[in-house]
């Protein structure tokens, strides 16, 4: 009992009794009486009695399903044509509708049997039997198909009772059969899309980029088909309604039966049916496709952000790695080429991860849904492109420092060799005289002039202005070079006062002192007091 509960419970259409509606036991023309209450007709059929019940049943239920509830609520009227048969057939016939009617009543015209003896008994039993068809409406003889005009309009009735109503039974099956069809294929319709939005909310997004764009293709063409099944369910919807009006838009004068437009009818709020479902349907694929393009923009920048940043992580780690400030003018350049080189190389990857940050910032404009994510790793982007542009003008900075430290170091040294190859080029036997020791005065005057040239005046200033720079290795050649500077000084200084004294009088011979920078006093430190140092 469970079981059959749980089953569906389907009403009954035309291709589920296709065979018995054929026979066309009994027809439902269109026709309406006065008051609009449908009218159902038994014809003349000769095995009436042989149908089995259920056969008559489903039939008859069936029939009384198609017209509107209001229409059926009014009640049928039942025409029985038996103007051929005995009064036998008569009675058999209102015994098994009375019995098996399935809808509400109203009227029963029965076109009594024509010939003279069986009319006569059909009238003795009508009277005799009344109450045992135990029907409730009334049941109304009828000599001749004129005495039924005069209750029902000859428009409403086919031409086998002498009415003008068109009614073809085999086109009435196939309409019948087209638009349960029809209805079968939007409610399907319907099933198919509501299915797939399921699927489509329960679907979890990938993490990766091909699972995105795989889930991604399939869906479009998952939504693609499924538009295509609505595109034929709607043509299916027009050309069934095409048909159903043909007669009208064949002729002008004729007019759709009230069941006919009722046929009109459920087409058009089954096609609307289908219009509003398709509408809901792309509202829902719109959200969901703009979700998936979406993800697949996140799983694109998720990618991108990884790669530029591993290369600017390894940048950052090759620039620590450049340490070194050098320790001579060639080493500094070289180190400067380096440097140029790294900063080239960076070029590339800095402008990948300027221009991926700004693509998540107009990710985040145009509203995506992840922007707790996009913007974290906007902002590292930039952070890493800043963090290498200072460091790379800190460096430069650092070895052009380096660089003039150098330099002036080599000018410092050239200029002491320069100075002990000037004292050691003074001819002793020419500064005996007077005019050989001033000439060598002016020409020590001069040299010790360029001193202050290359900035070599002021030690305490020069340590302070590369302070930042000075490793242990350039601080001791910084100052071994300010000790031969010191040296050479003093050898300067012992010069002069000889030569002044040459200079001042021409007693006795002096002995200049020969340039001995190794063998001159050595200090404990330098005296960067000194006027001259």
């Amino acid at each position: 009992t469970d079981e059959i509960m749980q089953q569906e419970i389907r009403p009954l259409v035309a291709v589920d009794i296709i065979e018995q509606l054929h026979r066309q036991f009994a027809i439902l023309s269109g026709g309406r009486g006065k008051d609009g209450a449908p009218i159902i007709t038994f014809p003349e059929f000769a095995g009436f009695s042989e149908i089995p019940d259920e056969d008559f049943l489903n039939v008859v239920t069936y029939l009384t399903s198609i017209p509107s509830l209001e229409a059926a609520s009014i009640g049928f009227i039942i025409i029985i044509d038996r103007r051929r048969d005995k009064w036998s057939a008569v009675k058999a016939s209102l015994t098994r509708i009375a019995g098996a009617f399935p809808g509400n009543l109203q009227l029963v015209f029965v076109l009594r049997p024509s010939r003279f003896i069986q009319r006569a008994i059909a009238d003795i039993g009508i009277k005799l039997y009344r109450d045992d068809f135990k029907m409730k409406v009334p049941i109304i003889m009828l000599n001749s198909v004129s005495d039924l005009h005069g209750y029902i309009d000859k428009s409403q009735l086919t031409r086998e009772l002498g009415g003008t109503l068109e009614y073809g039974h085999s086109q009435w099956i196939h309409h019948r059969t087209a638009i349960e069809n029809f209805a079968m294929t939007v409610k399907t319709t319907a099933q198919m899309l509501q299915t797939f939005g399921t699927d489509l909310a329960e679907t979890e997004l990938p993490n990766d980029v091909q699972c995105t764009e795989e889930l991604l293709s399939a869906h479009t063409d998952h939504h693609s088909k499924l538009k295509d099944e609505l595109k034929l369910a709607v043509k299916q919807g027009a050309t069934l309604l095409t048909c159903i009006r043909e007669p009208v838009t064949r002729s002008a004068n004729s007019k759709l039966s009230p069941d006919e437009l009722e046929n009109v009818a459920t087409v058009e709020r089954l096609l609307a049916q289908l219009d509003e479902t398709e509408k809901a349907f792309d509202q829902f694929w719109t959200k969901h496709h703009l979700k998936l393009e979406q993800c697949l923009q996140l799983r694109h920048f998720e990618h991108d952000f990884r790669e530029v940043k591993l290369t600017l992580d390894n940048l950052m780690e090759t620039q620590a790695g450049f340490a070194d400030v050098g320790d001579s003018v060639t080493r500094v350049e070289h180190l400067l080429k380096e440097q140029k080189h790294l900063e080239e190389k960076g070029q590339e990857p800095l402008e990948k991860a300027q221009s991926l940050a700004l693509h998540g910032e107009q990710l985040i404009q145009n509203n995506h849904y992840a922007v707790d994510s996009i913007r974290p790793k906007c902002v590292e982007l930039r952070r890493i492109c800043d963090d290498f542009t200072n460091e790379t003008k800190k460096k430069y900075d650092i070895l052009g420092k380096s660089l003039e430290l150098h330099k002036q170091l080599d000018k410092a040294s050239q200029w002491c060799e320069a100075g002990i190859y000037l004292l050691a080029s003074q001819a002793v036997d020419k500064c005996q005289s007077q005019e050989g020791a001033e000439t060598a005065l002016v020409e020590i005057e001069k040299f010790l002039v360029t001193a202050k040239e290359h900035q070599l005046s002021n030690p305490k200033e020069f340590y302070n202005q590369f302070d930042m720079i000075l490793t242990p290795e350039i601080k001791a050649n910084a100052q071994r070079i300010v000790q031969k500077l010191e040296d050479v000084q003093e050898m300067f200084d012992k010069r002069q006062v000889s030569l002044k004294k040459l200079a001042a009088k021409q007693t006795r011979p002096v002995q200049p002192v020969a340039p001995h920078p190794e063998s001159s006093p050595k200090r404990a430190s330098p005296k960067i007091t000194r006027p001259a140092a």
